[in-house]
């Protein structure tokens, strides 16, 4: 796990600046700040860009990698006050003479500081990457600490790590040189011209071991300070609740969960960025660290992933989703997306102004309501004004409303709505705050009183559009649509529409005009749809738009035209033919799906080993026997999850997830490696295997071949990286294997609730 931090600048006067760092093996120049220089931390909350999401420590991380994307935030994201160009982990491959890290010359071959100036040039900030501690070679030279007497040994304890990553060795601030060593580090950040320093694996907090960095962040506070020059210090990650007040008192802002990455890429791909699981992580988070931070010192709740179209991993209501709960929040809004990809809708959305606005508001949203599927944030703004997010988590649209008290609003008869995403104004009743909102959808209002007098506006509606979630080839199903009036005058002539992707059909069963929908009022349109005869991918997602028109009194006999919209999306397969079988032992149904000689599985679970049972099976019943040769190829893995698995399944009988013995699988994980596990003693369960539960051998590679012969009751499992050479896993002998039993493929998104896709071709199984 990698986790990332976000700097902060420290608000005071600041004296004096000890002489400072290093480039390769020289020490740096003193700061340029004047010593009595004033260190003013923002007010708001950092905007801007960090490099760990979408380039890692990959072959872009570079001086001209950096440049190119500070390029593109300085042409299209800068005029909306994204300023930050934060370099994270990869930067440094080397100490300098004091034990203090220093930048790769083969990725930045003219150094750091040359790089800040570039930056500086375009009017952007830099920020860098650090870890608390001493690192462990710095403490085996006993390197001198710059500018004193001291050395690295004198400082650090070598029995305690310097942080939660379990990297280096604690620094003892009780002991002379411990807090010059911080000063020299700052020092050097400020004479390289950082504006922000990011501190990863700070404790008490998240991590692989547990660690105590208060008194580090405590002389780094200190150290930031004496520079005299302004560096936003932000802290990283699931840092500690119980030590806000530390936090708050030393830094600009800190990291409150992990890492926003889903880490599910595929050959070790960066994308996709992050998940809806990710995402939606963080509504619990943003309630419980609602009390805390404020100007100068944020709740971070990671990177924004948006910007790089289905490369995010989120669909694009999840997109807006992801931007509305940070801004509500007022989290720094720093992207982790490659801006040399920039797409051009993710571009309108990062550069909403009505909603950027909200977020440098510095105000946290407290959540006012909670539901299985929907969630409502509110906060005042010192204007009067206050923003209300209405967000759907639920898997279908619906109507998600709140009252106007319970969002802190004063009574009034009527409230104007100022929908923050579609720049439009509304008029609602004062009975309820209330929108149409998609699955894993959000809308956004700045909402006050109506002003008696000022000029009319539409009445706030909506358009609630619902169908089944899943739908084969040809499938027939009934799709509604829901239009509601939450306005203070009626809405007339309306008409409803429905626009169906190039290969469905739409028939309505039901009235699509209405003379009149009076306030408070709901009228329904039900209509038959048809999913296409045919699809050309395994499972393709289709969006049905509806659209309501209607016309609305302005006053004095005069009429205007007034719209609203809604969508669903449906997923798509296509039935898997003899003499494929399928079956799923999941919480929640599985899809199967088979386009030519392609068969995909689409199923979550929560694993399949010991006394988990949770899988997608696409099998043929009893083709197993002795002398069975079974072969396919793993074409793809599309996973949320690093323990999700697929490949290659024998059972006496797969429809019997709980006991049948004689079981064996054999296949790959894209995270974790190659497996092979099976039932020794015949009880049903999975319990041996070639490596612990959850782990794999050898590098996957995708796609990847995957063999099962069975010679009597032993099973030889194989893999191969380009279908002709073999590299045995192991062979195993099964007892209770009987003389014929069910073979397939399977998945298992070692994730409840949130499914994984493998997609196999060429399955093939037969007798030597």
């Amino acid at each position: 796990m990698h986790a990332k931090l976000t700097r902060c600048l420290l608000p005071l006067l600041l004296t004096l600046g000890l002489a400072t760092g290093v480039s390769p093996a020289v020490a740096s120049p003193p700061p340029t700040t004047p010593p009595d220089a004033t260190a003013t931390a923002s007010s708001t909350p950092p905007m801007g860009w960090s490099s760990w999401s979408a380039l890692r420590e990959g072959s872009t991380l570079t001086e001209d990698g950096i440049k190119a994307q500070a390029r593109v935030m300085h042409d299209k994201l800068q005029r909306y006050g994204y300023q930050y160009v934060n370099i994270d982990a990869g930067w440094s491959d080397h100490l300098d003479a004091y034990g203090r890290d220093t930048w790769d010359t083969t990725r930045f071959p003219h150094g750091i500081p040359v790089l800040a100036t570039y930056l500086h040039g375009l009017g952007l900030k830099l920020g860098i990457y650090l870890t608390p501690g001493v690192p462990a070679e710095a403490y085996q030279q006993n390197l001198p600490i710059y500018g004193t007497p001291y050395h690295i040994r004198d400082i650090a304890d070598p029995t305690r790590p310097g942080n939660t990553n379990n990297e280096g060795y604690r620094i003892d601030f009780s002991k002379p040189g411990a807090q010059e060593y911080v000063q020299s580090y700052a020092d050097m950040f400020a004479s390289w011209g950082v504006d922000y320093i990011k501190m990863d694996f700070v404790g008490p907090g998240g991590g692989v071991v547990p660690g105590d960095n208060r008194p580090d962040m405590q002389a780094w506070h200190q150290a930031i300070v004496a520079t005299g020059r302004p560096m936003h210090l932000e802290l990283s990650n699931s840092l500690s609740i119980a030590d806000v007040a530390t936090w708050e008192a030393t830094s600009n802002g800190w990291r409150t969960g992990g890492d926003i990455e889903c880490y599910c890429g595929v050959n070790g791909s960066s994308t996709p960025l992050t998940s809806w699981q990710k995402v939606s992580g963080r509504f619990d988070q943003v309630a419980a660290w609602q009390p805390y931070g404020g100007p100068g010192a944020f709740n971070d709740y990671d990177s924004i992933e948006v910007g790089n179209g289905s490369d995010d991993g989120l669909t694009p209501d999840e997109r807006q989703t992801q931007l509305s709960l940070w801004s509500m929040a007022a989290s720094p809004l720093l992207l982790g997306t490659d801006l040399t990809k920039l797409d051009p809708a993710d571009l309108a959305l990062l550069a909403n102004r009505d909603v950027i606005a909200v977020d440098q508001d510095a105000v946290n949203a407290t959540r006012v309501s909670k539901s299985a599927t929907a969630q409502v944030f509110a906060k005042t703004e010192p204007g009067g004004d206050v923003i209300v997010g209405l967000f759907n988590t639920g898997s279908a649209a619906q109507t998600v409303s709140v009252a106007p008290a319970t969002a802190g609003l004063p009574a009034s008869s009527s409230y104007r709505l100022d929908n923050l995403w579609t720049h439009e104004v509304t008029h609602s009743s004062g009975d309820t705050l209330a929108a149409s909102v998609p699955a894993h959808g959000a809308a956004l209002f700045r909402v006050r009183p109506w002003t008696a007098g000022t000029d009319a506006a539409r009445p706030q509606t909506g358009l609630t559009v619902t169908t089944p979630d899943s739908l084969a080839t040809g499938q027939e199903a009934t799709l509604t649509t829901d239009f509601t009036n939450w306005g203070t005058t009626a809405a007339t002539h309306v008409h409803v529409a429905l626009a169906v992707p190039k290969g469905w059909t739409a028939s309505p069963l039901s009235p699509r005009s209405f003379a009149s929908v009076a306030p408070g009022d709901t009228v329904r349109t039900t209509y038959r749809v048809t999913a296409p005869a045919s699809i050309d991918q395994p499972f393709p997602t289709a969006r049905l738009d509806a659209t309501a028109g209607f016309l609305w009194d302005r006053g004095k006999g005069g009429k205007a035209a007034g719209s609203a919209a809604g969508h669903t999306s449906v997923l798509l397969d296509a039935p898997v033919q003899t003499p494929f079988h399928t079956f799923d032992s999941t919480p929640d149904p599985a899809n199967f799906s088979q386009v030519g000689a392609a068969v995909s599985i689409r199923a979550a679970g929560a694993d399949v080993y010991g006394s988990k049972n949770e899988y997608g099976a696409v099998y043929v019943p009893g083709a197993e026997h002795d002398g069975s040769t079974t072969t396919v190829r793993v074409s793809w893995q599309q996973y949320a999850n690093s323990g999700a698995k697929t490949g290659i399944m024998v059972r006496n009988d797969i429809t019997d997830a709980t006991t049948s013995p004689g079981y064996v699988t054999v296949g790959v994980s894209a995270k974790k490696g190659y497996f092979m596990q099976w039932d020794a003693d015949g009880d049903g369960r999975l319990d041996t295997g070639i490596a612990a539960n959850g782990s794999g051998v050898g590098k996957p590679v995708l796609p990847s071949w995957i063999r099962l012969v069975r010679s009597g009751t032993t099973y030889t499992g194989s893999y191969s990286t380009d279908g002709t050479t073999w590299t045995q896993l192991s062979s195993a002998k099964v007892p209770s294997a009987a003389v014929t039993q069910d073979v397939g493929l399977f998945g298992t998104a070692h994730n409840p609730g949130y499914p994984s896709q493998d997609d196999f071709a060429d399955f093939s199984t037969s007798a030597n």
